[in-house]
């Protein structure tokens, strides 16, 4: 049980407590009717009590047959009331004050306190975001770390919900998945929760499921934890015109709403709490500096510690990486974005026609990886839907061929794992590349 719970069912013991007095004092004043009126009430809050325990430790606890026992209790004195039955105040107030004390030690000691965290990611690619930080908590012994994938809806050009996503199946088998329906923040009330998606409702082509938005989970919680799923290139804090380009990204709901910003660097905190101050007004940067850290970003420590030995490499691929002689070629990350897609439209797909032709000459030395946004679909169909059709034929030739990967899995580790070097659109893929020590080379849409 968390620590807020636990002093929750603490406070309940309290009003009982404080009722019992008033049940006494109304037996003897002969109100029967207030007296029955607060017989009820105890009643009520005890069945609340009993309530929350049994949805964090089970219905079984040790505590939830002394709340049973008191609820009886209670019902046989309103019985008596309730009939004209003679009741003694001292006698009721002794009965119900010593089941009480036998409740209240039960929620004292035998309830333990934990700390209970709460990860919400949505898109499986996008889990590397959190994963480092969710370690350090599965492996406290004094935590309990839940990993609960959230839905995520693609959306029409006029903003309304269409086709819903779920993707609990795709995160690694080590990390033990809970189903979101099977825990219910609203009574867990966890002590942290994290979520990686800042933007509530003002995504223009996915949303969480609105239940999800920061705004409502930070009722639930005492400490809202927000960390980019994305990293940024780092920029001078004190250039204007810096700050000015991913402004967009920091004036976001989940960064206003949570508790705590974990940012990638030290100089992004700095613009941060500048952009923040400037957006909201000077006066709350005492707010930024306090909960802006830049203590750095799990996507990093992801890439650092994977290695190609950490996956299981799909038997397609194998037989693209592998030269005759059974060496490996050379391996290429190609990456597309959809900044770059929406801006250049068909240009972009006549830049990408030409990568592939310029590859295909040179498979029998080097392989190609391409792995365009994860969120390429959703924009493309919601944004330019005249676009979609002619990116899809393009998608389904690459595929056919079969002389190149293409890799829309969750495991982005995996292809950066996999790959020598990096070549493609500017994307935080790029800070991740450099990070694993990668040489990288940016695309000019122009050459073709």
């Amino acid at each position: 049980m968390t620590k807020k719970q636990k002093k929750q069912a603490e406070d309940f013991i309290g009003l009982l407590e404080r009722a019992h007095d008033g049940i006494k004092k109304t037996i003897d004043t002969r109100n029967t009717e207030a007296a029955l009126d607060l017989l009820a009430q105890c009643q009520e809050c005890a069945i609340k009590l009993g309530e929350i325990i049994e949805a964090v430790e089970g219905e079984d606890f040790v505590t939830i047959p002394m709340i049973e026992d008191y609820c009886e209790l209670a019902y046989q004195f309103y019985e008596k009331l309730s009939q004209n039955i003679p009741v003694n105040s001292n006698q009721v107030s002794k009965a119900l004050r010593k089941s009480l004390i036998r409740m209240g030690n039960s929620v004292k000691y035998d309830i333990p306190e934990r700390k209970e965290v709460v990860f919400l990611p949505y898109k499986a690619s996008m889990w590397d975001s959190l994963e480092s930080v969710w370690k350090a908590a599965d492996e406290d012994p004094d935590c309990d770390a839940y990993v609960i994938p959230i839905p995520y809806f693609d959306k029409n050009p006029d903003g309304s919900f269409k086709e819903m996503h779920y993707e609990g199946d795709q995160y690694p088998a080590y990390v033990p998945v809970t189903h979101y329906d099977d825990y219910d923040i609203t009574v867990r009330e966890p002590d942290m929760i994290f979520i990686h998606n800042p933007y509530d409702e003002y995504n223009y082509v996915t949303s969480v499921a609105p239940k999800f938005y920061s705004k409502n989970l930070k009722q639930y919680t005492e400490k809202l934890v927000y960390i980019p799923y994305f990293v940024l290139g780092e920029i001078d804090p004190e250039n204007a015109e810096a700050r000015k380009g991913i402004a967009h990204f920091c004036v976001e709901p989940g960064v206003l709403n949570a508790d705590v910003v974990v940012v990638q660097s030290e100089d992004m905190r700095k613009a941060y709490i500048e952009i923040l101050s400037e957006a909201v007004g000077e006066e709350t940067r005492p707010q930024w500096e306090k909960k802006i850290l830049g203590l750095g970003s799990p996507k990093m420590d992801k890439v650092l510690e994977t290695t190609e030995d950490d996956f299981e490499i799909p038997g397609e691929w194998m037989r693209v990486l592998a030269k005759p002689d059974g060496s490996r070629k050379k391996v290429i990350l190609y990456n597309t974005s959809v900044t770059a897609l929406l801006q250049h439209e068909d240009k972009m797909l006549v830049k990408m026609r030409s990568v592939f032709e310029t590859f295909k000459e040179s498979v029998d030395d080097v392989a190609l990886l391409w792995r365009p946004h994860p969120l390429i679909k959703a924009t493309i169909e919601s944004m330019r839907p005249e676009l979609w059709a002619d990116y899809e034929k393009l998608v389904e030739e690459y595929r056919a061929e079969g002389w190149g990967i293409y890799d829309d899995s969750a495991e982005l580790d995996r292809a950066i794992a996999l790959s020598d070097a990096y070549y493609g659109d500017h994307s935080s893929l790029v800070q991740l590349c450099q990070q694993a020590g990668m040489p990288v080379m940016i695309q000019d849409v122009e050459i073709v």
